[in-house]
């Protein structure tokens, strides 16, 4: 089965975690918390707009850790935060707290992973259309969980196609590792995380999910669009 993992902000809105009961029930396999930043650097407008709205309620990395901690929910839960948050004193300790069992750092290099203090929290590492074989391969090895591939050389963010570039580099990720292999940034309608997960073993999806919490969508009407991307994934044939 295809993995599909939607994103959201933490403490975009009141109430924000109902979007995450939404998200398991419409068929989400794990989600994606984005810890909010006020410099985040591989996001795009919308994601930036999110930790925008989020700092402005006040929110910060152990308000939203609390929500999840209250909340719980049955699919695993995957933080995503910058290296000057991860590499602090205790974080591995409260994510833990919060029933959150993966990380991603996107900006944390390959060669400071050993200053990562995340016991019992598996660490994904990102690759790119531009990262050379002998990196990829130690990517491969290293990673935790799923590897998590960059569709394209840029930021975060909807767009109306998917990249030529993630089908070549989701390839060169499944000669290197025995991990699932996701793809995201621009993954944007059903059609599009089919596509993508004709090639890998299933998709990120950001940016298209926070706009519609953004402009307002209910949790039920954000649970119908995941809905709508699990029933492209569905019918994908599994890679070989």
């Amino acid at each position: 089965m295809k993995l599909l993992m939607p994103y959201i902000t933490g403490g975009v809105v009141p109430g924000w975690t109902a979007y995450l009961s939404a998200f398991e029930h419409a068929g989400a396999d794990l989600i994606e918390v984005g810890l909010p930043f006020s410099d985040p650097t591989v996001d795009g407008p919308t994601i930036q707009e999110s930790s925008d709205a989020a700092l402005a309620r006040g929110t910060t990395p152990a308000s939203v850790l609390q929500d999840l901690a209250d909340v719980r929910t049955g699919i695993p839960l995957v933080a995503s935060t910058y290296a000057n948050i991860a590499l602090r004193p205790g974080f591995g300790d409260a994510l833990t707290a919060a029933g959150v069992t993966g990380l991603i750092v996107p900006d944390l290099p390959l060669d400071e992973l050993a200053g990562l203090d995340v016991p019992g929290v598996q660490v994904s590492l990102l690759a790119s259309p531009a990262t050379p074989d002998v990196r990829l391969a130690e990517i491969g090895r290293r990673s935790q969980g799923f590897v998590y591939a960059i569709s394209v050389m840029g930021t975060t963010g909807e767009r109306d196609r998917l990249a030529p570039s993630a089908v070549t580099l989701a390839a060169r990720l499944k000669q290197v590792t025995d991990l699932p292999v996701l793809l995201g940034f621009g993954i944007s309608t059903p059609e599009q995380a089919g596509e993508a997960a004709a090639v890998a073993d299933g998709v990120i999806v950001g940016a298209a999910v926070m706009r519609r919490i953004l402009d307002g969508a209910s949790p039920a009407e954000v649970g119908a669009f995941v809905a709508s991307l699990r029933a492209a994934l569905s019918l994908v044939a599994p890679v070989r």
